[in-house]
């Protein structure tokens, strides 16, 4: 028996040291054999920290591991480890199985040069250019408990260009057997940079390409999207990030074969120009999606609302924003959809938003609530003389339950009007027939003088007085229009003028004459008929009006008159006007000062305050047109400033902005492509410091010239000058705000007594109630 003992115990020692001397030989041979025959069986050179291997149980461990570029010291990819247990009793049956693999702290690079990927080599390499032999038995693989921990994976297309990565990748997976078709996944990754993460599974069947999916993200950053852009536009910035938590099954041969349910949120949305402006933004996009599934015809949402919304439109000489942006007519997009275009991850976000909504309008659609809040569309027209802009804000609209089952769905829309204004649309509508509607449309308290740069550009007139109101109501029956619409302008006033090249003429006065009432408005009824497709507009009642105007008016003139002087007794005594980048106070002006003046002699105890309302903007932009051309104007005929006369001022004045010598010069002192503007090219010629220097002067001139009438009456310490406000005024000029203490002069107080007995006689009573709204605007 001990003879026994000792034998077994030499046999099993033996056997232990053989192991040992193997496991210990056979990894430094392993890593020996890779490294040294890793280009020809693989192409790419491989080296390793070190190796483990243990042929009895089948696991195997590299350290460090790292794979280069084909033909490069590049490193395409690495590991800190790669570990693998394979199942070696398997072999025999000719099953390949690795049973387990796992990459820790993994990190690879895609590189893709048009249709070339980094790894196409190693796809030749290891595919089989023999046709399988259908006597030898096949062979099988399964590679089972598939992990992946904090890896980093990066992906660069050098056409565009792209560069991104993402870092902390965790993913698990049951793996996958040869016989079946379907591999599920758990992964979880953050952004190589920006904020968020995902989370999520995903299960896919890799013959028929069926898929399902759950999937959260948290305040993901959508900074890739920014790179693809720069493929479709000519410049801009772009940012956002992305909340969800969404399910959803489909295939991926067949775009509408899906079905999502859940809630998607884009939030800080913002693009455009450059980080600092924006064309298009919102604060936070929110779909709640109960279920959608184009195949089926559903479209079932909770709610959609849209917060804070911006967006604003250009127009410049040639294009406007978009097409500067995009390209004419949207030509980078059409080019980026060719047939031969190489992939654009924007383009195939919208393809597929595309196909989700195709059959929107074909299926029995629910949305439970739609709401904008809070919005902000602009419009600036750069393309005349002078800049035309107008916003609405704040924007909101809410619809409640719009259900293709209902008879009607009901839609409300508020806004502002910047820079004066409101508006309100009701809008009820046939879910199933979109040509069967009716809308009520308000718009009031619009400032006629807000349209003064068209005004200006097409008759050379500007107006300073005048309120703009528009309301109709439609009703729409198979697309056949029955509608009234009624335009209401309230004491509409021309005034001087403005002789400038840039300027047509048209003879606004005289036709003002023939489209202003009695009672200094004009009010047309404007009926539309016919259908969506061909409208008709009916003017018989404003050319009724013009006719009656042509007979009738001449004999009011005498009371039109009356009321005209009035209204300036008043607004002369409560309100001084500057033309635009001028101090020169004209002798009817001088007039009114100097009643002023004689008020305060004969009233010691009375006092005036002036509050200086200052159109900056607009001011500024004049005194910036004027300063540029004047620059101009100096270099080209080689004068100085000391030498510049009267003439060349009145020159320079009447020149266009827009005279195509003077374009053509900027552009060339300038070179710049991004300014699109007149406004842009001349701030980049003359320095701002220049523009506020003369600004601040017109300001100084102006109160010197105003005080200087109450300085020779000896009564300038009555009146106090306040702060001015730099404001958009409602009749379009800069002025001077007067206030008295004390004391009212009488024939202030006569022509306010004279003005409510005018506006209670039947001319003007039946818009008494819309002046007294407007009163406090002027």
């Amino acid at each position: 028996m001990s003879k026994l003992k000792k034998t077994l115990i030499f046999l099993c020692s033996s056997i232990v040291l053989v192991v040992v001397v193997v496991i210990l030989f056979i990894s430094p041979i392993t890593k020996y054999l890779i490294e040294k025959n890793d280009e020809q069986y693989t192409g790419r050179n491989i080296t390793m920290g070190w190796a483990y291997v243990n042929p009895f149980t089948g696991y195997i461990h590299f350290s460090d591991l790292k794979i280069f570029e084909f033909k490069s010291d590049s490193v395409f990819f690495s590991a800190s480890g790669v570990s693998a247990d394979i199942a070696l009793f398997k072999l025999f049956t000719k099953t390949y199985e690795i049973s387990e693999l796992t990459l820790d702290q993994p990190k690879g690079i895609i590189i893709q040069n048009k249709t070339i990927l980094n790894f196409n080599d190693l796809i030749e390499k290891f595919t089989s250019k023999e046709l399988p032999d259908s006597n030898q038995a096949p062979v099988h693989f399964n590679i089972l408990n598939l992990k992946i921990i904090d890896g980093e994976f990066y992906f660069h297309e050098k056409q565009i260009p792209i560069n991104y990565f993402i870092k902390k990748v965790n993913l698990e997976s049951a793996g996958k057997y040869w016989d079946t078709d379907t591999i599920a996944v758990k992964f979880s990754f953050l952004p190589g940079t920006g904020t968020g993460d995902i989370k999520g599974d995903f299960t896919i069947d890799l013959k028929s390409l069926a898929y399902n999916y759950a999937v959260v993200i948290h305040k993901f950053d959508l900074n890739i999207i920014q790179q693809y852009l720069k493929d479709l536009t000519n410049y801009g910035s772009f940012s956002a990030n992305l909340d969800a938590n969404v399910k959803s099954s489909g295939n991926f041969n067949e775009k509408e074969n899906i079905t999502l349910s859940g809630l998607i949120a884009i939030n800080d949305f913002h693009f455009g120009k450059n980080p600092k402006d924006d064309y298009l933004s919102f604060d936070k996009l929110v779909l709640a999606i109960k279920e959608v599934s184009p195949q089926n015809y559903i479209y079932n949402y909770d709610s959609i609302s849209l917060k804070r919304p911006y967006f604003k439109y250009e127009r410049y000489d040639d294009m406007d924003n978009l097409q500067t942006m995009f390209g004419k007519n949207g030509s980078n997009i059409e080019a980026a959809n060719a047939k031969d275009a190489k992939f654009n991850l924007v383009i195939e976000i919208a393809d597929q938003i595309k196909a989700i909504s195709r059959n929107f309008f074909k299926s029995p659609y629910k949305i439970n609530r739609l709401a904008i809040y809070d919005g902000d569309l602009k419009f600036n027209d750069y393309s005349i003389s002078e800049k035309f802009s107008v916003a609405l804000k704040p924007l909101n609209v809410i619809a409640d339950s719009i259900d293709k089952s209902r008879k009607r769905v009901n839609a409300s829309l508020t806004t502002g009007i910047k820079p004066y204004g409101n508006a309100t649309v009701d809008l009820s509508i046939n879910p199933l027939d979109s040509s069967d509607f009716d809308l009520k449309y308000h718009l009031q308290r619009m400032p006629a003088t807000m349209f003064n740069p068209y005004l200006i550009s097409q008759t050379s007139y500007p107006l300073d007085r005048g309120t703009i109101e528009l309301s109709g109501e439609w009703k729409v029956r198979n697309g056949i229009i029955a509608s009234n619409n009624n335009l209401l302008i309230i004491d509409p006033r021309v005034t001087k003028r403005l002789k400038n090249k840039d300027a047509k003429w048209l003879p606004l006065p005289f036709i003002m004459s023939l489209t202003r009432e009695r009672g200094n408005v004009i009010d047309y009824e404007i009926p539309i008929t016919g259908n969506l497709n061909d409208t008709k507009f009916h003017w018989r009642d404003a050319i009724f009006d013009v006719l009656v105007n042509v007979f009738v008016k001449p004999a009011t003139t005498p009371y039109r008159m009356e009321v005209k002087n009035i209204e300036k007794e008043i607004e002369k005594s409560l309100s001084f006007r500057w033309a635009l980048r001028n101090s020169v106070i004209v002798p009817k002006q001088e007039i009114f000062i100097e009643k002023m003046a004689d008020f305060l002699v004969h009233n010691p105890e009375a006092s005036i305050t002036i509050y200086p309302q200052q159109y900056a903007i607009k001011e500024k932009e004049y005194i910036l047109f004027y300063e540029s051309k004047k620059k101009y104007f100096l270099e080209v005929n080689n004068k100085t400033l000391q030498s510049l006369s009267g003439e060349d001022s009145i020159k320079i004045d009447k020149m266009s902005v827009k005279d195509s010598l003077f374009v053509r010069y900027l552009n060339k002192q300038l070179k710049d492509s991004m300014l699109f503007t007149m406004q842009d090219k001349c701030a980049r010629y003359i320095d701002s410091g220049i523009i506020n220097a003369k600004y601040e002067q017109l300001n100084k001139e102006r109160v010197n010239a105003f005080v200087s009438f109450f300085k020779k009456r000896g009564v300038e310490k009555s009146i106090k000058f306040t702060e001015g406000e730099n404001i958009i005024p409602y009749n379009g000029f800069s002025f001077y705000k007067i206030s008295y203490k004390g004391e009212f002069p009488e024939s202030l107080l006569k022509a306010y007594g004279k003005m409510n007995e005018l506006n209670d006689e039947k001319p003007r009573k039946k818009f008494n109630e819309e002046r007294q709204k407007n009163r406090n605007m002027f």
